[in-house]
C-alpha cells in the first residue's frame, strides 16, 4: 500500500520556525514530484512548494524566501522548512506524491492525511 505520513506540525510563535516531514512507502519515491499543499479553514486548498524528482524548486508566492523544501530519496523523505511564520501561515498541511506519464497522459497521485500547523501569540 502507498502512504504518506507526516509529521512535524504544532502551534508556534509569529516569527517562529517548524519543519515538516513527510515519509512516504509502497512508492519508487525518487521518481515522484514531491509536494507541500495547504488548507486554512473556509479556504480552497493551495499548492505551497513542490520538488520535482530533478531538484527542482517552485513555491506560492506568499511563501517565498521564507520556506524551503527539500527531499532526502534515500529516505524516501520530504521536508518543509518554514520560517519567519505568519499567522496566515496558519492550515493544515498536506504531503502529495505526483507521477504523470506524458505518453500515457495518465497521472498518479496521492496525499498523507494532514497536519496543522497553528501560527498564534
Amino acid at each position: 500500500q502507498v502512504r504518506l505520513v507526516e509529521s512535524g506540525g504544532g502551534l508556534v510563535q509569529p516569527g517562529g520556525s517548524l519543519r515538516l516531514s513527510c515519509a512516504g512507502s509502497g512508492i519508487t519515491f525518487k521518481i515522484y514530484t514531491m509536494a507541500w499543499y495547504r488548507q486554512a479553514p473556509g479556504k480552497q486548498r493551495e499548492l505551497v512548494a513542490a520538488i520535482t524528482s530533478a531538484g527542482s524548486t517552485n513555491y506560492a508566492d506568499s511563501v517565498k524566501a521564507r520556506f524551503t523544501i527539500s527531499r532526502d530519496n534515500a529516505k524516501s523523505e520530504v521536508y518543509l522548512q518554514m520560517n519567519s511564520l505568519k499567522p496566515e501561515d496558519t492550515a493544515v498541511y498536506y504531503c502529495n506524491a505526483e507521477r504523470r506519464i506524458a505518453v500515457s497522459e495518465r497521472s498518479y497521485s496521492y496525499w498523507g492525511q494532514g497536519t496543522q500547523v497553528t501560527v498564534s501569540s
